[in-house]
C-alpha cells in the first residue's frame, strides 16, 4: 500500500499531548521514530494510524479537527483532535513529504463524516485498516481545490497562484527521478547539467525529502546557500579558509557548537560546487572522519552535490593554483553516482539552447559569433524598462547603480530592513540577495529577487521599474514589470542559517537595483532583458554564465564581443567526457 498511496504515510517524531480536564498540565508521551498513516476502519471512517510505540493508535478524524501548517517548511506540523482532547505534534520530519502528507489530510477532512453510535455498536465486520485512496476530483472543492482551510495554514500572498502554475506543478524529468531515487536510497550523488536545467528546482525537491534535524544544506556562496534555507559551506564546516594544517583544522572543528554539527549532519548537500576548491573538499573530508571518528569516506555522511563545473571555477588569489573539487584526491571514493542533466528548462528557443551548448564547451564556430554579434543591435528596452548590465567586477556594478539613481529626479525613498540580530548584519549581507538599506525613486530601474507569483511572471529575475510609491503607510513602491504587471512590492522574509548554526532572518523589499549586476550575483537568476560587455572577462565559464542568464537570444544584446574570450577549463571537459561515458553506461544497464 506505501507504493500505491506513498501521500498517506510519513515517518517523523510524535509528541503526544492529552490534556486532563482540570489538569494543571498536559500529559505526555513521545515517539521518536513513528509512522503515520492516513486510512479508512471498517465502518469507512476517516483515521489516523501512529505506530512505532508499545501499541498502534487509531484515531477517528471527524468532529473538530484542525490542522497546524505554519512551520510545514522546518518539518513540524500538528493536529488538534477536539474529540479525544490530544493534541499531535509532528516534527523532524522531510518537509515535501510533510506537506504532501498534511495537504492530503485536508483534502480528505473535507469529505470525512462521523458514524452514528448505534451504527457502530451493531457493527459486526473485523477491525480492518486501509491507507486510503489518492486525491480524487470530487475531494477538490470547484473554487481553489485546496480544501477547508485551518487555523495556522493560510497561504502567503500569492501562494496560492504559485501552486497554479509555478514550480509545484512542475514534473521531475526521468533524469530528475533517477537523481532524487538515488539520494533517498541513501547513495552519495553528485549531479551537473548546464544553466536552465533544473538543478536549484531538485535541489529544493531533496532538501523537502530528507529529515531536517540530521540534514545541511550548504553553498559555496552565501546567496546560493540563501536560495536553499541553509548557510554558506565554510560556515558549517568551522574550519575558517581550511588552509591551517589539519591537525589545527580538526582543533576548530572539534570546538562545542563545530563538533556537535558535524556528528548531527547524516545527509550534507552541498550547491555551486565548481567554486569549492579541491583542497578544501580534501581537507573537509579527512576533519569528518576524524571528528565523527569513523573511517568511511567522509566519516559516514551522505553527501549530495550539485553544481556545473563548466560555470564558476573556484577563486583564486594572486598567482596560487587551484584545483576544482573533481581533482580533490578524496572525491572518487567519496562520490558513488554522477548524473548530468540534460533537458533545458529556461530557455525555450532550440537555436539559442545549442548555441549556449557551444558557448558551454568553449566553442565559438563563425556561426556562434555571427549570432551573438548580431544582437548588438538588439532593442530590449520596453515600456520603460531598460536592459540591466552585467559586469565581471563587483565595483563596476556599484558605481553604476549608485550613479544612475543619483541622476533621476524626484526624492529618495529609503527602506531599512528589519533584520533578527542586528549584531551580525555583515553576516546576514554575506547571504541575503537584498541589502540592509534599500534606496528607490520613480523610475528606478528594479530586479526581483524572490518568487512572488510564478504564474503572472512575478519570479527571481523579473524586470521592471518603479513607477511610484504607496502615499499612505510605509510608502511602499510600485512596480511595473515587463510581463506587464504591476503591483505593491511589500515586505518579504528571507531566513537561512547563519554561523554557529544560528536561524538568522531580514524582512525586507525583494528588490535591488538593476541598471548592473555581477556576474557572481547573477547566478540562479534568469532575467528577461539583459546587456552584456564581455571585454573584460577573466575566467573560464565566464562568458558561459553571463550568456546563459538570458531567457532568450531576442532578450539580449552583446557589446564587443570577442570570440577569445570563450573557454573552458580543459581538465573540466576531460571529466565532463568520462562523465557522459559513465552514464551512457549506466542507462545501458
Amino acid at each position: 500500500m506505501e507504493d500505491a498511496e506513498p501521500d498517506a504515510r510519513i515517518r517523523c517524531t510524535v509528541t503526544i499531548e492529552r490534556l486532563l480536564p482540570g489538569g494543571p498540565a498536559p500529559q505526555r508521551r513521545v515517539i521518536r521514530d513513528a509512522g503515520l498513516a492516513l486510512g479508512r476502519n471498517e465502518l469507512r471512517e476517516l483515521v489516523l494510524r501512529v505506530s512505532g510505540g508499545r501499541a498502534p493508535l487509531t484515531y477517528a478524524l471527524h468532529g473538530d479537527v484542525r490542522l497546524f501548517t505554519r512551520f510545514a517548511r522546518a518539518g513540524k506540523g500538528g493536529l488538534w483532535l477536539g474529540s479525544a482532547r490530544e493534541q499531535l505534534l509532528l516534527a523532524n520530519c522531510p518537509p515535501e513529504r510533510l506537506r504532501r502528507f498534511l495537504r492530503l489530510l485536508r483534502l480528505k477532512l473535507g469529505g470525512a463524516r462521523a458514524v452514528p453510535e448505534r451504527a457502530r455498536l451493531l457493527c459486526s465486520l473485523p477491525r480492518a485498516f486501509a491507507t486510503v485512496s489518492p486525491v480524487q476530483p470530487r475531494d477538490l472543492p470547484p473554487a481553489e481545490g485546496l480544501g477547508p482551510r485551518a487555523p495556522g495554514s493560510e497561504p502567503r500572498r500569492g501562494a496560492r497562484s504559485c501552486a497554479a502554475g509555478g514550480e509545484s506543478q512542475m514534473r521531475l524529468s526521468q533524469e530528475q527521478s533517477i537523481v532524487l531515487s538515488a539520494v533517498l536510497s541513501g547513495k552519495n550523488v553528485f549531479f551537473t547539467g548546464s544553466a536552465g536545467t533544473g538543478k536549484s528546482y531538485l535541489l529544493k525537491k531533496i532538501v523537502g525529502s530528507l529529515p531536517p534535524k540530521s540534514t545541511y544544506a550548504t553553498a559555496s556562496t552565501g546567496v546560493a546557500a540563501c536560495h536553499i534555507g541553509g548557510t554558506t559551506l565554510h560556515a558549517f564546516a568551522g574550519i575558517g579558509s581550511g588552509k591551517a594544517p589539519l591537525d589545527q583544522c580538526i582543533e576548530l572543528a572539534q570546538r562545542t557548537g563545530v563538533r556537535q554539527h558535524w556528528l548531527n549532519c547524516q545527509h550534507l548537500i552541498i550547491d555551486e560546487i565548481s567554486m569549492v576548491e579541491g583542497k578544501f573538499f580534501d581537507k573537509l573530508e579527512a576533519v569528518a572522519r576524524a571528528v565523527r571518528k569513523r573511517e568511511d569516506p567522509f566519516g559516514g555522511i551522505q553527501l549530495i552535490i550539485c553544481g556545473d563545473f563548466l560555470q564558476l571555477p573556484p577563486v583564486s588569489k594572486g598567482n596560487e593554483e587551484t584545483k576544482f573539487c573533481f581533482q580533490a584526491k578524496s572525491w572518487r571514493k567519496c562520490i558513488h553516482m554522477n548524473m548530468e542533466l540534460t533537458e533545458v528548462r529556461r530557455q525555450t528557443d532550440k537555436s539559442f539552447i545549442s548555441l549556449l551548448r557551444a558557448i558551454r564547451l568553449g566553442r565559438c564556430t563563425d556561426e556562434v559569433t555571427r549570432k551573438l554579434m548580431e544582437t548588438a543591435t538588439n532593442r530590449v528596452e520596453r515600456d520603460g524598462i531598460l536592459a540591466t548590465r552585467l559586469c565581471t567586477h563587483k565595483d563596476d556594478v556599484e558605481l553604476t547603480n549608485e550613479r544612475r539613481l543619483q541622476q533621476l529626479p524626484g526624492e529618495i525613498h529609503s527602506y531599512e530592513a528589519v533584520d533578527s540580530d542586528p549584531m551580525v548584519v555583515k553576516a546576514i549581507d554575506a547571504q541575503c540577495p537584498v541589502g540592509h538599506c534599500i534606496q528607490l525613486k520613480p523610475g528606478a530601474q528594479v530586479i526581483l529577487t524572490k518568487n512572488l507569483d510564478v504564474s503572472r511572471g512575478l519570479v527571481n529575475g523579473a524586470r521592471g521599474v518603479v513607477v511610484d510609491f504607496e502615499t499612505e503607510g510605509k510608502g511602499l513602491p510600485r512596480v511595473r514589470f515587463l510581463c506587464g504587471v504591476a503591483e505593491i512590492i511589500r515586505l518579504e522574509r528571507w531566513v537561512f542559517k547563519g554561523p554557529a548554526g544560528i536561524y538568522l532572518s531580514r524582512q525586507q523589499l525583494p528588490l535591488k537595483l538593476a541598471w548592473a549586476i555581477s556576474i557572481h550575483k547573477s547566478q540562479g537568476m534568469s532575467l528577461d532583458c539583459v546587456e552584456i560587455s564581455l571585454s573584460r572577462v577573466f575566467e573560464s565559464g565566464q562568458a558561459y554564465v553571463a550568456l546563459s542568464r538570458a531567457r532568450s537570444l531576442e532578450g539580449l544584446r552583446v557589446l564587443d564581443f570577442d570570440p577569445n574570450v570563450v573557454r573552458a577549463n580543459p581538465y573540466v571537459l576531460q571529466f565532463y567526457n568520462h562523465l557522459q561515458k559513465e552514464q551512457l553506461l549506466y542507462q545501458m544497464h
